[in-house]
């Protein structure tokens, strides 16, 4: 989701004044952002760009390398992990961003806010699909159903079309240009001057209604009934492999609830419907700002994660990535027997992940 740097409203550098707009109530100046923060958010992107890129890959080489072994949950997971390497390679060009300014032009400024667009959206649509498998396979035991994979591949292709057709205004509207001469250089989308909020307003609603609500809805429905299900049973196995999932799930919402909350509150506050009830309207324009730029980076991190809870909470991601290292030769089957008889991992569960 993108956050919107207020343009159209409030001060002579920002362009043409709109009486109409909530947030152009009271003059407001231009918060700058430090030095320092600027660089160490940088930093942040950059570190992120690397461990997202080595976590992810492993993930794809993981799974790939089980192909007679992948289950529909790893299908999703491997969709994922695809969507997260690609927003990887977009984070140095925000990592300069951040601390200078756009200096990479329209082209490329609609190609990688695309990118960051279709990866939030296709994350939790993944994780939602991946939900309904669980729920379906556990629930309703439908595991006959579950198995083939045939069918999950058409439903990842959907996930894939729909996030493209969320993230459309971004191709449509974003460009880079020069808000004024007193402003640097920005990848943001240009609606023009007039009406510019309101506009603004309509094409968040529609992409935060079927992008992040509905799904997650779907998310909190199924992962209800699952574990309620599950925690009825003794089956010790599918119990660790919806860990796994659960905790997939959690770290996405502590990663990009925050950035949609701040989103709403941004929402809100153009639609009049807060500014009436908090102090001024500057403080609560900047205070909001503030939030959806720190929520950013939260979400951005997030590309990065899901591999490092693969690698501590499934025991079959690490299996299977010795697997791999003993097929190489990197290290000698004793080390992998060893790690067997460590762990509590068993070849026998075919309802579960490879992955997991």
């Amino acid at each position: 989701m993108e956050p919107y740097l207020d343009l159209d409203a409030n001060y002579s550098d920002y362009g043409t004044f709109n009486p109409n707009s909530v947030a152009a109530k009271a003059p407001c100046g231009i918060d700058v952002m430090p030095p320092v923060f600027k660089y160490l958010v940088a930093f942040i992107y950059g570190l992120t760009c690397l461990l997202s890129l080595v976590g992810n890959s492993l993930v794809v080489l993981v799974i790939a390398y089980s192909k007679g072994n992948r289950s529909v949950t790893d299908v999703y997971l491997l969709n994922l992990a695809i969507a997260d390497l690609l927003f990887a390679l977009t984070l140095p060009f925000w990592a300069v961003d951040r601390a200078h300014e756009w200096i990479f032009g329209t082209p490329m400024c609609k190609i990688l806010s695309l990118l960051k667009e279709v990866n939030f959206y296709s994350g939790i649509l993944l994780l939602a699909g991946i939900s309904m498998d669980r729920y379906l396979a556990i629930v309703h035991a439908t595991r006959a159903v579950t198995q083939k994979r045939s069918w999950v591949r058409f439903v990842c292709v959907g996930i894939w079309l729909l996030s493209l057709i969320l993230a459309l205004p971004v191709i449509i509207f974003h460009e880079a240009f020069l808000p004024t001469e007193k402003m640097k250089w920005v990848c943001y989308e240009n609606i023009g001057w007039n009406q510019t909020s309101e506009m603004r307003v309509k094409l968040r609603i529609l992409p935060q209604t079927f992008g992040f609500i509905l799904p997650l809805i779907i998310m909190l429905f199924c992962y209800g009934v699952t574990v309620h299900r599950l925690y009825q049973t003794k089956n010790s196995q599918k119990k660790k492999a919806m860990k796994v999932i659960l905790a997939v799930v959690l770290v996405f919402l502590v990663c990009w609830l925050p950035y949609n909350i701040s989103l709403l509150a941004d929402t809100l506050m153009r639609m009049a419907a807060i500014a009436e009830t908090i102090g001024e309207t500057c403080d609560l324009r900047n205070s909001i700002d503030a939030a959806l730029s720190g929520t950013e980076i939260l979400g951005f991190a997030h590309s990065c994660i899901n591999p490092i809870i693969y690698a501590f909470i499934g025991q079959k991601f690490r299996n299977n990535f010795l697997k791999i290292l003993v097929t190489r030769g990197i290290i000698s089957k004793e080390a992998l027997t060893r790690f067997r008889r460590g762990s509590s991992f068993s070849s026998t569960s075919g309802i579960t992940s490879t992955t997991l």
